[in-house]
Order: structure tokens, then C-alpha cells, then sequence
């Protein structure tokens, strides 16, 4: 039987590492990055409340998606700390996510789309390759490929 105190126990280090399936060393460093928090024992030893589980769980989803731990974090601290995240602050954080990996999705296959061609053929032609720039016209747009992040055309 699952008791109350049970359910308030604060768990250690290693045991959220092998309920999670996330090393203890990046356990260590999401708390570093402020993204999880625990408490400290009389032995000073580090004690995770239940909720971590969840928060880990969301961080892992986050990185899998490409999400920098940056953002991650600035998400969390828009929850409370006192309790797990709930399928709303899910939702929320998600669509926010989506319409970020939605746009990455796009460039991506633009700029896969646009290289395709250079190594179908081989010839970086000046007149036909988008990844040229001749004459460096396209310094004054500012640093990068120009021409294969907005997708314009100098000619």
C-alpha cells in the first residue's frame, strides 16, 4: 500500500537518475542551469522532490526536439515550482514549440532543397548555384549564406 509519506518522499540523486534515464552528471548540470532544484540533507546530500521526474521528463522531450536548453529553461521558470508540470503548461510550451520547429522544418527543407541541386550536378556554376556569391553582393544583406537563409536571388 502506497502511503502519504510515501508520496512526499524526496527521492535522491540516483534514484531520479534511474527513474528518468538521465545520468546523474546531467542531473547535476540541468540544477546548475536552474531547470530542476533539490534540497539538501543533515549530510548535505542532494534530495529531489517528486515532481523532478516530470520536469526531467519535459526537458528530455525539449532537447529531443531541438529545443536549446536556454528556452528550456525559460519555460520552466514560468511554472510554478512547487508542483510537476500538468498537460495544460504542456500544451502551452508546446504549441509555443511547434510553430518554432515548424519554421526551423521549413528553412531546413529549403536549404536541403537548394543543395540538393549543387550536388546533383557538381559545378557550383556562377549563373545557376544558389550558393554563390559573386562579387560578394550580397555582403551588404549582412554575414551568412543569404542566399540559402532567405532564398532570394542578387541577379
Amino acid at each position: 500500500m502506497i502511503t502519504s509519506e510515501h508520496l512526499h518522499k524526496e527521492l535522491t540523486v540516483g534514484q531520479v537518475a534511474a527513474r528518468s534515464g538521465v545520468a546523474v552528471t546531467a542531473l547535476h548540470f540541468y540544477e546548475a542551469k536552474g531547470l530542476i532544484k533539490s534540497n539538501r540533507n543533515q549530510g548535505n546530500q542532494r534530495r529531489y522532490p517528486r515532481e523532478v521526474l516530470r520536469r526531467v521528463a519535459l526537458i528530455k522531450v525539449a532537447q529531443r526536439l531541438g529545443i536549446p536548453l536556454a528556452e528550456i529553461g525559460a519555460a520552466l521558470q514560468t511554472l510554478p515550482d512547487n508542483r510537476a508540470p500538468t498537460a495544460a503548461d504542456w500544451q502551452v510550451l508546446s504549441a509555443q514549440w511547434s510553430r518554432e520547429l515548424d519554421e526551423r522544418i521549413n528553412q531546413l527543407t529549403s536549404l536541403r532543397d537548394k543543395l540538393n541541386g549543387c550536388i546533383g550536378c557538381g559545378c557550383l556554376s556562377m549563373e545557376a548555384c544558389p550558393l554563390r556569391n559573386y562579387g560578394d553582393v550580397l555582403g551588404e544583406q549582412g554575414p551568412g549564406a543569404q542566399l540559402l537563409e532567405s532564398g532570394t536571388d542578387p541577379k
